[in-house]
């Protein structure tokens, strides 16, 4: 009897390890799909309680668009740099061609042109290009592949993966530019209808492409090798504090793209070149840290809690500028409440080292 259960199950776990292997992926990518959204649009505020129907067409661009993203990366095997990259092209996708709130006159309170030259929201376009390629992907991913360490350098689509979650990403990028350009524009914010000049949708696309081709273009990363003469990394709370100082500074930047008055005398230039210069600088120290020999999780994981946490907190400042609903006020402070105490119980994920 004993035997016969032995060869049953024997003959059973082929075929058990081929669903194992099939489901997986399961979790790393729900988590992917939901954190997207969740982290860069709920916890900052731009989905309140008020309108929380809206991250369902959230989950369809964003989440699908980091997984995407990942996987590409993953793919190409090219290093985090090229997640960047293709951030920008996301947001350039998003900010460009699917809602165009870079290029179409903003809806605001007093309906500011701050920073609009040549039909472009420069300054706002800036500082969602940040926002997208830094808080939707680069975090969420981040966060995600340290939820399952195992899984980290595994592909997590086979080809008809990709297939379904690239066309959930073509929907729900058709929902949001409906919704936005033919909807609430012109239904809850009576703005003119916008349309936008062919050429402008060319040079969009073509930004795109041309950001695609040099993420796929930059080359495998190589395992660095552990040599004396090379730099140590911070501690893990010196990361996550200058890094989260540095992502509260962009958070509220949002208040002088988006032009409700806030500074309203600084010049457009100024803004532009400080914004940029800000950019430049987080990007490079976190190239040294990542370059460090002792570079590791607990790095990894303050950068993502300190990402997440002046995220939050920005959010609060823009509340208070622009103004919120008594009932947002609440929800967002429940929720951030809520993820600041799910993050930090998690800290013992930073005790591996890669």
């Amino acid at each position: 009897m004993k035997r016969t259960q032995s060869v049953e199950c024997h003959s059973r776990s082929p075929e058990s390890e081929i669903q194992t292997s099939r489901w997986q992926p399961i979790g790393p990518i729900v988590s992917l799909l939901l954190l997207a959204p969740f982290i860069s649009e709920v916890l900052y505020g731009a989905v309140r309680i008020s309108t929380i129907f809206i991250l369902i067409p959230e989950v369809l661009t964003w989440g699908c668009g980091a997984l995407l993203i990942r996987e590409c990366v993953r793919r190409w095997r090219t290093p985090w740099q090229s997640m960047l990259i293709m951030g920008l092209a996301l947001g350039i996708a998003e900010e460009w061609l699917i809602q165009q709130t870079s290029i179409s006159p903003l809806v605001v309170p007093g309906q500011h042109a701050y920073g609009r030259v040549g039909g472009v929201n420069w300054v706002y376009f800036l500082w969602a290009l940040g926002f997208e390629s830094v808080w939707v992907v680069l975090i969420p991913v981040q966060l995600t592949e340290l939820l399952f360490p195992a899984q980290r350098e595994q592909l997590w689509l086979h080809r008809r993966g990709f297939v379904i979650v690239s066309t959930a990403f073509a929907l729900g990028a058709c929902i949001a530019w409906y919704g936005w350009t033919q909807r609430a524009r012109v239904k809850i914010f009576h703005m003119l209808p916008y349309s936008p000049p062919p050429f402008y949708i060319l040079i969009g696309v073509g930004a795109i492409v041309l950001l695609i081709l040099g993420a796929h273009s930059l080359p495998s990363g190589q395992p660095r090798r552990i040599r004396a003469d090379l730099h140590a990394a911070p501690r893990p709370w010196v990361v996550g504090l200058v890094l989260g100082a540095m992502g509260f500074v962009w958070a509220i930047f949002f208040l002088l793209g988006w032009g409700t008055g806030f500074l309203p005398t600084v010049p457009v230039g100024i803004a532009l070149a400080g914004g940029l210069g800000w950019a430049i600088l987080a990007f490079c120290l976190v190239w040294r840290w990542i370059s460090s020999f002792d570079w590791g999780d607990t790095h990894r994981f303050a950068l993502v809690l300190g990402g997440v946490v002046a995220w939050m907190l920005g959010g609060f400042v823009v509340f208070k500028v622009a103004g919120a609903l008594r009932s947002d006020w609440i929800g967002k402070g429940v929720l951030n409440a809520v993820a600041a105490i799910w993050l930090f119980s998690l800290w013992p994920l930073g005790g591996r080292r890669t």
